[in-house]
């Protein structure tokens, strides 16, 4: 009896550390429900930003001066942060997918919008009709057979002008019409400088550029609305929201793979082939993300932020609390720890080398429009290193992906897979 109950214990502690050993890895629903945690502190984040970025265009209307407008502007700067960070939630989740063109659509054909430099921009383009339609200026605006009626500039004008005629460069709301509002065009082309847009554009007494009441009622609707559509991004990952509740009732591989598709698409097919290979390619300063303001190095380095925090399960809010909970990474580890330790790795890297784009650009050297410059060795170089340590990184996540037996579909790029048809018609 004695030795039986002696094998029984010996029997329950072995089940007991094999237990044990099995715990090390996260439950998938809890590090989906940390996911999407995440999700909904990053969201909430962007939305207070940009409201603190309606009150600065609240108070750039007030009273438009150059301290005014460079307060605004540091508030857009600040509002990208978190919003940059939320892409990673992106690809996987198809109620962001169907969202996100309202808010961070780019490039644009800002002669939509506002006046432009006729010399540099030209008089109209073959693929879109509405190229110098300029919202601000005609009080009636013709897409196709129909004709909008523009008289008073409104949120629910804005969207309904917002990619006219099913073209993608007819971006009228969102952070990049706010950012051309804010800044202007950047005329320099690769030469040091970001646009330089007055603020006497928006004064009422003092006004330049003509229709500085219009170009009022458009930022401030264009600003209202971006708060409205985060607001509305927000409360679907909140405790009931439909998105949480689509990834939550995911299997458990789905749910997990829902993830590393965020994680692999923007990595390889939109931020190392669309935003930053393409650029490289065509050697052209409109080629990025944030190209009226010369923000563009802060962007593409908060993309991977957002990417490391998602896989880590690890979110430090701008206020410097820490949302974090169950995270892929501890389960990759305990599943695929050879897998995982590759993809550390490559995070590792693809931060730094963005990280160094950042510094660059922050020192003063030289703008991200400028590295990509043609005849630009060095500077093309820091940028290309960005693109091969974002591929890598997307292949690593590929790696981990058929080690735990999931199935993810990646954003692909003709910037990265065809290269040779890039520019060609």
């Amino acid at each position: 009896m004695k030795l039986k109950l002696i094998a029984m214990a010996v029997l329950m502690a072995g089940t007991s550390i094999g237990t044990m050993a099995r715990a090390d890895a996260p439950q998938p629903k809890a590090i989906v429900e940390n996911y999407a945690t995440i999700a909904y502190a990053t969201y909430s984040d962007a939305l207070n930003a940009a409201k603190d970025l309606s009150k600065a265009v609240d108070a750039l209307l007030a009273n438009p001066t150059d301290e005014t407008l460079k307060a605004a502007r540091a508030a857009w700067t600040k509002a990208r942060v978190p919003y940059q960070q939320t892409e990673g939630f992106r690809f996987g989740n198809k109620l962001v997918d169907q969202w996100e063109g309202k808010v961070n659509s780019w490039p644009l054909d800002e002669g939509l919008i506002d006046y432009v430099d006729a010399k540099s921009y030209g008089e109209a383009s073959d693929s879109n009709p509405l190229y110098r339609a300029n919202i601000i200026a005609n009080k009636k605006i013709r897409v196709g057979k129909k004709q909008i009626d523009a008289s008073k500039i409104t949120k629910k004008v804005l969207e309904s002008l917002h990619e006219a005629g099913g073209v993608e460069a007819n971006v009228a709301t969102g952070y990049h019409a706010i950012e051309f509002l804010l800044w202007g065009q950047d005329l320099n082309g690769t030469n040091a400088g970001a646009g330089a847009r007055a603020a006497s554009d928006y004064s009422l007494q003092n006004c330049t550029n003509g229709n500085c009441d219009r170009r009022r009622d458009y930022l401030k609707a264009a600003t209202d609305l971006l708060v409205d559509d985060l607001s509305d991004m927000t409360k679907l990952w909140d405790a009931k929201g439909k998105a949480r509740q689509d990834v939550l009732k995911k299997d458990a591989n789905s749910g997990l793979a829902t993830i590393l598709t965020g994680i692999g698409s923007l990595s390889y097919g939109e931020l190392a082939g669309e935003r930053m290979k393409l650029g490289l390619i065509l050697h052209d300063p409109e080629e990025e993300h944030d190209c009226f303001s010369d923000n563009t190095h802060n962007s593409h380095y908060n993309d991977q932020i957002g990417m490391v925090s998602i896989y880590q399960g690890k979110y430090t809010r701008p206020d410097g609390q820490v949302v974090q909970g169950a995270g892929f990474a501890d389960y990759a580890k305990a599943k695929a720890p050879e897998e995982a330790a590759k993809l550390e790795a490559a995070m590792a890297n693809a931060t730094a080398k963005l990280r160094a784009i950042k510094d660059r650009a922050d020192s003063g050297k030289e703008a991200y429009d400028q590295m990509i410059a043609e005849g630009n060795a060095e500077g093309n170089k820091v940028v290309q290193e960005g693109v091969d340590a974002l591929v890598a990184q997307a292949r690593a996540v590929e790696a981990l992906v058929k080690k735990l037996g999931l199935t993810i579909k990646m954003e692909g790029s003709k910037s990265l897979d065809d290269p040779k048809s890039v520019g060609k018609s």
